[in-house]
């Protein structure tokens, strides 16, 4: 179990807790602000854009190439870009922030 906190572009935290999935589906099932999943997670629309702490980047791990060149074409990309659909849910994740990019 994984306890992940959501931070929505207008600033309001949201708690969710998942043992499964992605952070783009934990989102989505608790109707987190910012994360649409419209491709159902397949890596193919950004619409689940998130920005991970530094702190926690070695513990989520980088983006894949298909991700990498997805997040190339998305305004507000950074160093800390990811796309929710691409990081699992992991015990090692429990504690983890994320901003929600948005659209």
């Amino acid at each position: 179990m994984a306890r992940i906190t959501y931070i929505t572009p207008d600033g309001q935290q949201v708690v969710v807790e998942a043992s499964s999935g992605s952070l783009m589906t934990a989102a989505v099932q608790n109707q987190v602000d910012g994360i649409e999943g419209a491709c159902g997670g397949v890596c193919s629309c950004a619409t689940c854009h998130i920005h991970i702490d530094a702190a926690w980047m070695d513990r989520v791990g980088p983006a894949g190439d298909a991700e990498a060149a997805m997040l190339e074409l998305e305004d507000g990309s950074t160093s800390a870009s990811r796309l929710g659909c691409q990081v699992p849910i992991r015990p090692e994740l429990d504690g983890l922030t994320v901003r929600v990019v948005g659209r």
